[in-house]
């Protein structure tokens, strides 16, 4: 899918070569910069950067260091038509500098965005705020798996496409594959931490600047592999020894980049793309942040990462994120921290010049932890859980402005956690009850206002375990029916077409919908309906009572009813097919077809 056209510019060039032929809108083009003096750090010591002219663009497009005298500027083209850019840098170089160039760009078929729908462009909020669609006006569901460390050796990458069964030969390209054949459509990751060395010590650093101690959390000590030895083929993201008193051998040299490490990550990121995914990507975890403001320049150096990473992946058809803030043990308040950081991003970059969306994983949702600054462009929630804690969805629907929300870090398939972690719940994973509970942690996000999608994340795949004492490996995880169950949610959603769109959350439109169990995923109801009330979708989790009603309906009126089982992804009508709402609006729905899990859709009879 991507095409890399390489303008190698010589520092006494003036304009580089035009490409062959048209590329394509949506697809990655890489201008290359050579530096024509020398500096000690030129990931700190130099900003490279394009003005990218287009048919209803005209922006400033900024590039990173890769290593040695060489600056990249990654660019698309968001719209058919002629392209040119001219370069330019501060410090002034005579490399970096006063360079032009351009090309032509045509938009695909109908027949080639059906092959990938990478090509069908960026992610952008529906009219309404609530959803997704792509730049081509379709629209877009996600359903994600959570692969933290697919920068690293863990995910192994290989040039060749040589299939390999799931199991310790899988590689990064197979994984993937086997995601895609499942429906998924979008992988969540972190770029890269500081501190991922394999040395016997915590892989939570953090230096607290309060109490002046190392935060040690408890599930970093679990023998899981979970965010140790995460290097790749090209190294560790930097460069070491670094300034942390007495961990200089764990806690890199942020201020010092590893060109090679990322290089590495580019390629999975493009055959991501080219493979139909969307990656959601992190620059880096919450626990890496109090050592990095203690011992370097803060805001100034983590927001220089931030934008590094942003640049170096604008031009894929992703999403972005300045922070993996999945907890605030050990951080202070995000608004003084990583929120100063991203607010200088947009200070002195802008947002990203294609239009990429950014957000963060967050516990327990983005609202609470950060509001909504002008860099934040859609909402998740991640982290708690349980049916009690899908209401920071309904929390986010009704926020404005209005942004696309999804659940970022949910119930995580046969993830045990330790006695008093978050909450006390257990399913084995691979279970018949593990995906219960994934199920209710789907559809109830999802009718709570997630009209965004769904991303989960399997033991054992959310570590990377690949270690023999590792509980669950990373490949024992991926045929778990969980996974296999994910594609349903979409079926669901998309029952009446795109008017999930138009939903309003409100579970208390189904009685019962609650009983005294709050940090469970059994007893409870979901709903969400149409301001016409010409639509309902329902979720009823197992252990509700058989006899259930709907209320706000249209009273008298006449409504085609299907159950949806969301095993099998497949729809039954109703014993009558059509169900009559009562003078008070309510409708009694029939005894459920076995006392498992079921979704509902009220449709009206017109």
């Amino acid at each position: 899918m991507i095409r890399l056209l390489f303008f190698v510019l010589a520092a006494a060039s003036t304009v580089a070569a035009a490409p062959a032929k048209p590329v394509h809108v949506w697809e990655k083009q890489e201008i290359t910069l050579q530096a024509g003096n020398s500096y000690s750090n030129p990931y700190v010591d130099v900003v490279a950067w394009v003005d990218l002219k287009g048919p209803n663009f005209q922006k400033r497009v900024y590039g990173f260091w890769d290593g040695g005298a060489t600056f990249r500027v990654r660019v698309m083209a968001t719209a058919p038509g002629a392209w040119s850019w001219t370069s330019g840098s501060t410090p002034a170089d005579p490399g970096l500098g006063g360079k032009t160039g351009g090309f032509t760009a045509i938009a695909w078929t109908e027949a080639e965005k059906a092959e990938n729908l990478c090509r069908r462009g960026l992610l952008r909020p529906t009219t309404n705020g609530h959803a997704f669609e792509q730049a081509d006006g379709t629209p877009f569901f996600m359903l994600g798996d959570t692969w933290w460390s697919t920068p690293t050796f863990r995910f192994r990458w290989t040039e060749d496409d040589t299939p390999h069964p799931m199991g310790p030969e899988a590689t990064f390209k197979d994984m993937v594959k086997f995601r895609r054949a499942q429906g998924f459509n979008a992988i969540a990751m972190i770029a890269a931490w500081p501190n991922w060395a394999n040395d016997g010590k915590p892989s939570s650093l953090v230096m607290d600047d309060a109490e002046k101690t190392l935060i040690r959390q408890a599930w970093a000590d679990r023998k899981t592999g979970s965010a140790k030895d995460q290097h790749n083929e090209g190294g560790r993201p930097f460069l070491f020894p670094g300034r942390v008193p007495g961990y200089e051998d764990v806690f890199g040299d942020v201020d010092r980049l590893n060109p090679s490490y990322f290089q590495y990550l580019d390629k999975k990121i493009d055959y991501l793309n080219s493979q139909g995914f969307i990656p959601f990507i992190e620059v880096t975890r919450r626990d890496s942040g109090p050592a990095w403001k203690k011992y370097y320049k803060w805001p100034d150096s983590y927001s220089r990462f931030i934008q590094y990473i942003f640049s170096r992946y604008q031009a894929n058809n992703v999403l972005l994120s300045p922070i993996h803030l999945d907890s605030m043990q050990g951080t202070v308040r995000p608004h003084t921290l990583y929120s100063e950081a991203a607010d200088l991003v947009i200070q002195k970059y802008g947002p990203p010049p294609f239009g990429t969306l950014v957000s963060t994983n967050s516990s327990p949702s983005s609202l609470v932890n950060w509001g909504s600054p002008r860099w934040l462009t859609f909402h998740q929630t991640g982290n708690s859980r349980t049916h009690d804690f899908y209401w920071y969805m309904t929390e986010i629907f009704r926020s404005r402005p209005a942004m696309p929300a999804i659940a970022g870090e949910p119930y995580y398939p046969g993830d045990r956690y330790l006695p008093g972690e978050f909450v006390s719940y257990n399913a084995e994973g691979g279970t018949e009850r593990d995906s219960l509970y994934n199920r209710s942690s789907m559809y109830g996000n999802f009718l709570s206002g997630g009209f965004g999608g769904h991303i989960q994340g399997s033991d054992g795949i959310w570590q990377a375990n690949i270690e023999p004492e590792a509980r669950v490996k990373m490949w024992d995880a991926f045929p778990w029916e969980s996974g296999a169950q994910m594609k349903h949610l979409r079926t669901f959603a998309f029952s009446n077409g795109t008017r999930f769109q138009d939903l309003e959350p409100d579970a208390d439109l189904v009685t019962p919908n609650k009983n005294y169990q709050t940090m469970t995923f059994e007893g409870w109801a979901f709903c969400a309906r149409t301001p016409q009330r010409d639509f309902f979708l329902v979720y009823l989790e197992k252990g509700l009572p058989q006899q259930v009603r709907v209320r706000g309906a249209i009273p008298n009126a006449q409504y085609e009813a299907r159950w949806f089982n969301p095993r099998n992804g497949e729809w039954t009508d109703v014993a009558s097919g059509i169900l009559t709402a009562n003078t008070a609006c309510r409708i009694d729905l029939p005894p459920r077809p076995s006392e498992d899990d079921w979704g509902v859709r009220l449709l009206l009879k017109r």
